[in-house]
């Protein structure tokens, strides 16, 4: 039954204060993040040997909740999903064991990473419109509190309550649209909603129904101009939070389009594919210009994260499996590359002490090691072969000049080149330039810092030269929701 990892990380997530209480006792700060990394690596070695049914045929677990019919339904893209989100999970967790150091109150933040992990989890899992609800607030709320971590800076609280009010509105037109689908058809269940929706002809409740939860899924997936809150967010978290916001927590609200478009409001009844392939262009064009304008490092891998989502909606825009395999290989990519980023800044930040980018002059070195990873995951972002990102990247130019959508592939390709530009400005400013001041006198990053970033740099390195089966999956998975 696919409830074991949730109902894991629930246990974990509920216990977790409890060892922090044992932790205050011991006088020791690194209990509640080993407990909640072996957390996370119970639940995936779970998701694991659950993993080979879900591929084969969907599996259906019903829960008892009133009139609403609502289920677990799990098939290849929950696995994959699940897959990414828990991975991060435990790299970032382990990560934070050092990163966080300096923090107080270090068991309420892994008990808010564990449920919003838990909650990304169900929101994959779930087979209805309720249950996906459900979980999808259980994610966002402890994800406004970790922005807002360090709420003795005014900038995280600023940042936390911008968030909130942005995503609780983009989750009440998710409700919204989800009612008038309800008002439609009588069901909310995903399997049932296919095929109803499927026989009845497209009308204009329909598209006002798609209208408000692609608005809704589209604030959480940073799609222009529902973006605002993210350039905040990123920069005033800690860098564990933000490689998790922009890692997986965006991607969240890319797998609620896929769900939604692919299995209710299909290409074939409803035509959004060039409203989608519009915002997707205006979502990497913003996305890339303004990161060519910042100096605070954070703040400029916050805006690449918009302009790496335009690239994630075209590619579903394209509405061929090709294209969702490509978005979805894409989607595992940037969660590795983007999350990598943020580690690598937060390296960074926690030796020099500060975010902008003239005061980081020459950090690399400093700090040789984090340097390479950091340079690795750069040139991978950047579409830069022998790289993962390069793989997916071609993998979506491709998929539009066989949909025939030649015009944003060309624009697409122009925003992969501004990538390029503004990431190897930062490899200058990083790597290449002369110590300022500032970091003279900085030490290499903790070994427990390096060693997840490391891993991160080698999967990058291993999908880019042997992409092969991570293609596979992310076909499997493509397949699964068409």
């Amino acid at each position: 039954m696919f409830t074991l990892p949730i109902d894991t990380l629930i246990v974990f997530t509920v216990t977790t204060p409890f060892v922090g209480w044992i932790e205050r006792k011991l006088h020791r700060k690194i209990i509640s993040g080993i407990y909640a990394a072996v957390g996370f690596a119970l639940s995936g070695f779970m998701l694991y040997q659950l993993s080979s049914q879900a591929l084969s045929s969907p599996m259906v677990v019903p829960i008892h909740a009133g009139v609403f019919e609502a289920c677990l339904r799990v098939d290849a893209l929950s696995v994959f999903a699940a897959a990414i989100f828990l991975a991060m999970g435990f790299l970032v967790t382990v990560y934070s064991l050092k990163y966080m150091e300096r923090d107080t109150g270090l068991s309420l933040y892994y008990t808010l990473l564990l449920a919003m992990i838990t909650g990304m989890l169900g929101v994959v899992a779930a087979g209805d419109f309720f249950t996906l609800f459900v979980f999808w607030e259980f994610m966002c709320i402890p994800s406004y509190v970790l922005v807002a971590f360090r709420k003795q800076q005014w900038e995280p609280v600023e940042a936390g309550f911008k968030y909130l009010v942005m995503s609780s509105a983009g989750s009440a037109t998710i409700l919204y649209g989800m009612s008038i689908l309800y008002g439609l058809t009588g069901t909310l269940n995903f399997a049932q909603l296919s095929v109803v929706m499927t026989s009845a002809a497209a009308n204009v409740w329909g598209y006002v129904s798609l209208a408000f939860i692609l608005i809704g899924f589209g604030v959480k997936a940073s799609m222009f101009p529902l973006h605002t809150w993210l350039p905040d967010a990123h920069p005033a978290a800690p860098s564990s939070i933000s490689a998790l916001l922009s890692g997986i927590v965006i991607k969240a609200g890319a797998y609620g389009i896929i769900r939604t478009l692919f299995m209710i409001f299909l290409p074939s009844r409803f035509s959004w594919q060039i409203a989608l392939a519009v915002f997707a262009a205006l979502t990497m064009t913003y996305g890339n210009f303004a990161a060519l304008l910042q100096k605070d490092i954070k703040r400029l891998l916050a805006y690449s994260s918009i302009a790496q989502m335009g690239y994630i909606l075209f590619a579903i825009s394209t509405t061929t499996s090709y294209g969702l395999t490509a978005g979805l290989m894409h989607t595992m990519n940037h969660a590795l590359m983007k999350g990598l980023l943020f580690l690598c800044a937060g390296a960074f930040i926690y030796r020099a002490g500060t975010r902008n980018l003239d005061e980081l002059k020459g950090i690399g070195h400093k700090m040789p090691l984090t340097a390479v990873i950091f340079t690795v995951a750069a040139l991978s972002i950047s579409g830069v072969p022998p790289l993962n990102g390069f793989v997916s990247e071609f993998m979506i130019v491709y998929a539009g000049v066989n949909a025939g959508m030649l015009a944003f592939t060309v624009v697409m390709l122009i925003n992969i080149l501004l990538g390029f530009a503004y990431y190897l400005r930062l490899i200058k400013i990083i790597v290449w330039s002369t110590p300022t001041e500032n970091v003279k006198k900085v030490k290499r990053a903790p070994t427990l810092m390096l060693l997840p970033m490391a891993l991160m740099a080698l999967s990058c390195i291993i999908i880019g030269l042997y992409p092969a089966p991570f293609i596979e999956m992310a076909s499997k998975a493509a397949q699964a929701v068409i």
